[in-house]
């Protein structure tokens, strides 16, 4: 692969004059496409009163109607694609954690276009002609692992495609073919840098430069703690298999202040989770995306529940999203106050003798609903040592002061806390 693949595109860099233009362009094509090829939509857009010619500005988007989960679930497996099934080249389904799975499709081109939206990311992490990727992300039907794979391939780097799972082969591997870039949910390579240290090794003397990490949210905090401990470079990459996969937005290497959303692809809106209303940039409010380039699952104002605010450009053009700290599934609400995992997170990584393995377990007694935070104790600490009590104690009381009410704390041993080899699940809810 030439070291060409390492410039940056020229549309990475274009005048936001010409962004918007081609924005434009993309979008009225996609909303045509949509309109003329899948009857989900057509059905959409003839009840709410629109019609593809009625977009004539970016801003006329707001005319048409949101996609949630529930269409897919209600069109399944196939009934949203805009191609015949036999057109497509794969299909990815998502974890169907919650009832049916949401099913997606992809073309050759949609295929390659995906590639090529991960192959910018891997690039814009900091990958250097020559690199080595070892990819810890789940294959099989989760966009993560081939999504991963297919970029990584695209920028012409060699891939190790371990999938999650097998901890300590991971760590083998990771010591005897010294990769460069590691691609994995920010939870499980804290899996893997315990796994180091349990077999001996120090985590920061590994060949790891890079750590490309996405799939869950995740606080600045907990990439601090993962830069110190790893010894590395640690960027955020966004997406979901509704919009693509991964790669719909990325961090850069020379920011590192929130994704940058691939916008010739993923055009972005935030709105009021509440009113459905559009939001001005800045504002925070729930993720909306609409493809630009999608053929055989074009999605249009796709709500995903993830709650950012959109920020003016810096290392490219295109706009960046705040770091997503909560979706409004997680959100949990105690006593009438809304609280996120990651709210949690960013207290328990200030207490050295806790260890970021945790869990949030919801329970109702009477009326009210209660919280137990499950964390581990670090390495070499003991749950009923008077240091680790002290700890507990002082997140209870940090926790109380941040979100107003009232948690129980429940010290476990080093491995106490279930571990996940792909997104954490840190929210268990026993209300019934």
């Amino acid at each position: 692969m030439s070291h060409t693949a390492f410039a940056l595109e020229p549309i990475e860099t274009a005048s936001i004059d010409e962004l918007r233009a081609l924005q434009l362009k993309r979008l009225q094509a996609t909303l045509r496409h949509a309109y003329a090829n899948s009857p989900v939509y057509r059905a959409k857009f003839d009840a709410a009163g629109v019609h593809p010619d009625d977009c004539r500005s970016l801003a006329d988007l707001a005319k048409f109607p949101f996609t949630t989960k529930k269409d897919l679930r209600d069109s399944y497996p196939f009934g949203m694609f805009a191609v015949p099934r036999e057109r497509c080249a794969r299909i990815h389904a998502s974890s169907g954690t919650t009832g049916k799975p949401t099913v997606v499709g992809y073309t050759l081109k949609d295929i390659d276009t995906w590639a090529g939206v991960v192959a910018r990311s891997i690039r814009a992490a900091g990958a250097r002609p020559g690199d080595m990727v070892h990819v810890s992300y789940g294959y099989g039907l989760f966009t993560g692992g081939m999504g991963a794979h297919y970029g990584a391939e695209k920028l012409g780097l060699t891939v190790v495609p371990f999938g999650g799972g097998q901890t300590e082969r991971q760590v083998q591997l990771i010591q005897d073919f010294r990769p460069d870039i590691i691609m994995v949910t920010p939870s499980y390579m804290l899996a893997i840098a315990d796994e180091f240290e349990r077999l001996g090794l120090d985590p920061r003397s590994c060949s790891l430069r890079i750590g490309i990490f996405g799939a869950e949210p995740w606080t600045n905090d907990m990439r601090l703690a993962i830069e110190q401990r790893m010894g590395i470079s640690a960027v955020d990459i966004y997406g979901l298999s509704e919009v693509m996969g991964p790669g719909v937005a990325s961090e850069c290497a020379e920011t590192k202040d929130g994704p940058t959303i691939w916008e010739d692809h993923f055009y972005p809106e935030i709105i009021n989770p509440e009113t459905g209303e559009p939001v001005a940039d800045g504002e925070p409010g729930e993720l909306v995306f609409t493809s630009l380039t999608k053929e055989a699952l074009p999605i249009i104002r796709y709500r995903t529940r993830d709650l950012t605010r959109l920020l003016p450009g810096t290392a490219r053009s295109m706009r960046r999203m705040a770091k997503i700290t909560g979706r409004s599934d997680d959100m949990m609400i105690i006593r009438g106050v809304n609280v996120f995992p990651t709210q949690i997170e960013e207290l328990i990584l200030k207490r050295s003798e806790l260890a970021p393995h945790y869990q949030c377990i919801l329970t109702r007694e009477g009326p009210m609903d209660s919280l137990k935070v499950a964390v581990e104790t670090r390495h070499g600490v003991a749950p009923d040592s008077l240091e680790a009590r002290a700890a507990a104690k002082l997140l209870q009381h940090e926790i109380k002061v941040y979100v107003g009410s009232s948690v129980d704390i429940e010290l476990r041993p080093e491995g106490g806390v279930e571990r996940s080899v792909g997104k954490a699940k840190r929210v268990v809810d026993l209300r019934g």
